[in-house]
């Protein structure tokens, strides 16, 4: 009996300093994205809202008519889908916002500045569609 007590008290303890992740795995949007990289971290470009857009779930972010956003991957159209972009905000008057990636509707943003040809061809994950 005691040592169950120990056991409950032990794996209290744990959940209290390490509490589990919450969140939820949603559809893929496609299989497959454009990268700079094989990892998608570096940046291709600098795009500029050309309209509002209000995220419709999780996996997207809100943008603003002309706010400016880091494009990092390039999600490849695949039949019944739109064509979205995943990246984050950028700007002081967006702080609350900036480092928040997600997807939005490339058709409305313009690409002000290419940094990197996006030329690899990389599979996406559960993981690219994972909401917290």
């Amino acid at each position: 009996m005691t040592q169950r007590v120990y056991l409950v008290l032990l794996l209290l303890c744990l959940s209290l300093m390490c509490p589990l992740a919450t969140g939820i795995f949603m559809d893929k949007l496609s299989s497959k994205k454009l990268c700079a990289d094989d990892d998608c971290v570096y940046t291709i470009s600098l795009a500029r809202a050309e309209e509002d857009y209000n995220a419709s779930d999780c996996r997207f972010i809100n943008i603003r008519k002309g706010q400016l956003i880091y494009v990092y991957s390039k999600l490849v159209k695949e039949k019944d889908s739109g064509e979205f972009w995943a990246g984050s905000v950028y700007g002081e008057q967006y702080e609350d916002h900036m480092g928040t990636v997600g997807y939005f509707p490339s058709s409305l943003v313009s690409e002000q500045h290419i940094y990197q040809e996006a030329n690899k061809t990389v599979p996406t994950t559960d993981i690219d569609f994972f909401c917290e």
